[in-house]
């Protein structure tokens, strides 16, 4: 009895975590440096749970530790991960949606000095992850994007721009992010 007490507890704690994240392209993920820059909390709320909403993670106060960039995770972490990517290239994604929450959603690019949008989103759904739907449509957790043509030198410096996934599921009131570190060759 105690052990499919144990056993039921741990999966719906398992299971209520999660909600939503990006698993390709590669992700930043947190380090030693935005340990240093967060703190050690927020590394923990990251980790256990990766596609939590950025409420749940504790920031420590830190100028420097913007959880709405990139969950405040840390680029210098992340240098190994960066992608390289040509204009107008095709760059596929995959997310997992366990818990969908209805909301809009954009891939993006983003300027990391400022935290600004870089154009127009590169993709934009006015409704995604809509929890009333029977199953959630194919394009919800497998798509692309084209990296745009006109950028001209900027973002080819490393560190200068990040693709963001943004989501935030409005009646859950719940925002999801996740980065994928890029540069564009010439």
């Amino acid at each position: 009895m105690h052990a499919s007490t144990f056993l039921a507890s741990t999966f719906f704690a398992a299971t209520t975590l999660a909600h939503g994240n990006i698993v390709s392209p590669p992700v930043r993920l947190p380090g030693a440096v935005t340990q240093q820059v967060c703190g050690a909390n927020a590394v923990a709320a990251i980790t256990a749970d990766p596609s939590g909403p950025l409420e749940n993670i504790p920031s420590n106060g830190a100028p420097d530790c913007n959880i709405f960039m990139c969950k405040g995770v840390q680029f210098e972490d992340n240098q190994n991960n960066v992608q390289a990517f040509a204009p107008g290239e095709q760059v596929n994604f995959a997310a997992e949606l366990p818990i969908p929450h209805e909301g809009p959603c954009n891939v993006s690019i983003v300027d990391t000095a400022t935290n600004t949008l870089v154009g127009q989103p590169l993709l934009s759904f006015a409704s995604y992850a809509d929890e009333n739907l029977a199953q959630l449509p194919l394009n919800n957790t497998q798509f692309s994007v084209n990296m745009p043509t006109n950028l001209g030198t900027q973002c080819q410096q490393l560190g200068e721009c990040t693709m963001q996934w943004f989501w935030f599921g409005t009646n859950a009131q719940q925002t999801y992010e996740n980065c994928v570190d890029f540069v564009m060759t010439a």
